[in-house]
């Protein structure tokens, strides 16, 4: 069955909105501004602190290492994984309030 409120753009809508995802992007916003600060603060050239935006965004971002070797895509890569892992965790979080709501219990 598919509505106006079953369609693949609606839930990912529903998903990226949830209180939960925001706060997830949040942090990894907060994430990648402090890793790129402290890059630009260390003049020895062997700052590490772009692994944690990438840790952060595991497993997608492992993923979209595999794009070329340029600063865009470590960007790119730490965005889209952002992304991904914020609807997959906007679609539990709702999913799992509804069913609550709905009194749902698991039998067995």
């Amino acid at each position: 069955m598919t509505g106006p409120d079953r369609s693949p753009l609606h839930v990912l809508r529903r998903a990226l909105t949830d209180v939960v995802a925001l706060a997830y992007l949040g942090l990894c916003a907060a994430l990648l501004i402090w890793a790129v600060v402290v890059t630009a603060l260390d003049d020895s050239g062997e700052s590490m602190a772009g692994v944690i935006p990438i840790f952060a965004t595991a497993p997608t971002s492992l993923i979209f290492l595999v794009l070329p070797d340029h600063v865009w895509a470590f960007f790119a890569a730490v965005v889209l994984a952002a992304l991904v892992n914020a609807a997959v965790i906007g679609w539990c979080s709702r999913t799992l309030r509804a069913r609550r709501r709905t009194g749902w219990r698991q039998t067995g």
